[in-house]
């Protein structure tokens, strides 16, 4: 168990915490939310003791064991990679490092001989002897194959390090688990083996990330941190926000009677309690869920920004025809005649493990760069607009305010006061709107697009990873605008709940073609048949 007692902590006069008294329990794994620049990942520092609180105190049960997934993807360049695992178990890789220098000694004495003999009880003690087969198996479920675990990391990818840290993080069954953006770099099958690992974990586990599917499969609880304190809430995240939006609908709607909150409370409640992520937990989280009244849940501070586009037009029938295109990229062939044809009210997802396969296909059908084979051709009652993974050469050097860079893309009013009640509405209040759009931060980046892209009244909608950058709030709202909006997209994400609640059509780029299945993501991932056509596809 780790305990918090009393902690805050400010920057100059800016109070970040202030008397946080919160535990931390075995059983429950822990989503730690709140908006940008909350503290979430300086809250974790706190935990993990790489940061001291100016106020209060952290503390763990004595004997117990914390682990902290590292962000420092170059620290261990030159060790194997089963050995980084393993040295998650600082205490078990120093037993195991002195062992082998002992028995390295041409002269072993008698003194040597006891010492190891001492080193050999506890090693025993802590599972060393199967310390290689754990390290191994975990690696094996994040996607690392046997014939990497004795590389050194230097021979990574970026992606493949990112996974050995977890793994590392994972190692000897800490007692308490600390995890900022766990499936950042993840592809969906690791993704899924982690939401299954944590789901069994029988200690604790605190989590930050935007994933609100990860959250929602793993989390028994929400840790909401919002003006400078923490609450903890029963259920997973969708639970959080329901919960916090009905509370902010009470609280804004004071001329309804309490009753009737308190029974739709009740009604709600019911409909989460019986859909516990952890089954293990299933029972006490529905004890817990059945105590919550209205005044332990409090409306959140949080700001969504108002995401909706309105086509001009209605679109025809006729939509998008992909004829047997091919793009090779610096030599490799990233795509292998493909074909489809876009319907009316289709919701694409462009699925895969390649990423450059993805963009490049965005960037034939936008007219960014030529295919190398085939050929496509837009219906004429379309419009199309198109949401680039790389942003950077609409902001690089504009000295234009927001008002004014936004100006650039509002064919119908470009008036000072349309404006800003549209920035207004994409959070980007009073002075804000002043600032010069190339020192922006990658999530005003992307609200920006966003803005241009719902000023173009476009029927059809091009997205390449839109949620990149974006916090919880944002994700949301983009998430909401999507569902209802009328027109046809095809997008590509990594957030499987914005796939999941958006896609009605599922588009699998492969290295031998595409497959092509109008059903949704979750469907799609569900089926054993598919599964397998899917895993010979990518052999």
């Amino acid at each position: 168990m780790i305990t918090v007692n009393n902690v805050g902590l400010r920057f100059g006069d800016r109070k970040l915490f202030e008397d946080i008294n919160i535990k931390f329990t075995p059983g429950n794994c822990y989503g730690l939310i709140g908006a940008n620049g909350a503290g979430k990942s300086t809250f974790i520092k706190i935990l993990s003791g790489e940061l001291e609180p100016q106020d209060g105190t952290v503390s763990m049960t004595p004997g117990e064991r914390l682990a902290v997934l590292k962000q420092d993807h170059f620290q261990y360049e030159e060790e194997e990679v089963l050995k980084v695992v393993i040295m998650g178990h600082a205490r078990l890789y120093d037993i195991m490092q002195e062992k082998d220098a002992i028995y390295m000694k041409a002269d072993f004495s008698e003194a040597d001989g006891m010492r190891a003999a001492e080193l050999e009880g506890e090693f025993a003690e802590l599972n060393g002897w199967e310390a290689e087969s754990e390290a191994a198996i975990l690696l094996k479920g994040l996607g690392i194959g046997e014939d990497s675990h004795y590389k050194k990391m230097a021979e990574l990818s970026g992606a493949e390090k990112v996974k050995v840290l977890l793994a590392q993080a994972l190692f000897g069954k800490p007692d308490v688990l600390l995890l900022d953006e766990p499936t950042n770099h993840l592809d969906i099958k690791a993704i899924q083996w982690l939401e299954e690992f944590l789901i069994n974990f029988e200690n604790t586990v605190i989590v930050v990330s935007h994933d609100r599917h990860f959250l929602n499969k793993v989390c028994t609880h929400i840790a909401d941190l919002d003006f400078g304190k923490i609450q903890i809430y029963a259920g997973n995240y969708d639970f959080w926000y329901e919960s916090s939006q009905l509370a902010l609908k009470m609280a804004q709607d004071a001329n309804k009677k309490k009753e009737e909150k308190i029974k739709e409370l009740q009604a709600f409640i019911a409909r989460f309690s019986a859909n516990a992520s952890k089954s293990k937990q299933a029972t006490s989280r529905k004890k817990s869920l059945e105590k919550i009244t209205l005044d332990d849940i409090q409306p959140s501070s949080r700001k969504y920004p108002f995401v909706g586009f309105t086509p001009d037009r209605e679109i025809g029938n006729d939509l998008l025809t992909v004829d047997r295109i091919s793009k090779t990229i610096d030599g490799v062939k990233v795509l292998d005649n493909i074909s489809f044809t876009m319907n009316k009210d289709d919701k694409i997802a462009l699925v895969g493990q390649n990423e450059i396969a993805k963009t490049t296909l965005f960037k034939i059908l936008t007219g960014e760069i030529e295919p190398d084979e085939g050929s496509f051709k837009w219906g004429v009652t379309t419009s199309q607009a198109y949401f680039p993974k790389d942003n950077s050469e609409f902001f690089e050097g504009s000295d234009l305010n927001l008002v004014d860079w936004l100006r650039q893309f509002s064919p119908q009013d470009d008036s000072e006061s349309f404006l800003r009640g549209f920035l207004g509405r994409m959070l980007f209040s009073g002075e804000e709107v002043l600032k010069k759009a190339s020192v922006l931060s990658g999530g005003e980046k992307v609200r920006c697009m966003l803005s241009k892209m719902m000023l173009s009244g476009s029927n059809v909608l091009l997205l390449d990873e839109p949620t990149n950058h974006l916090d919880l709030e944002s994700i949301t709202a983009l998430n909401n605008g999507l569902i209802n909006f009328k027109g046809s997209m095809i997008f590509a994400s990594h957030d499987q709940q914005f796939i999941q609640t958006i896609a009605n059509r599922i588009i699998d780029l492969t290295p031998k073609g595409i497959i092509d299945k109008e059903m949704s993501y979750d469907e799609y991932l569900e089926n054993e048949q598919l599964q397998k056509q899917i895993e010979e596809m990518y052999a």
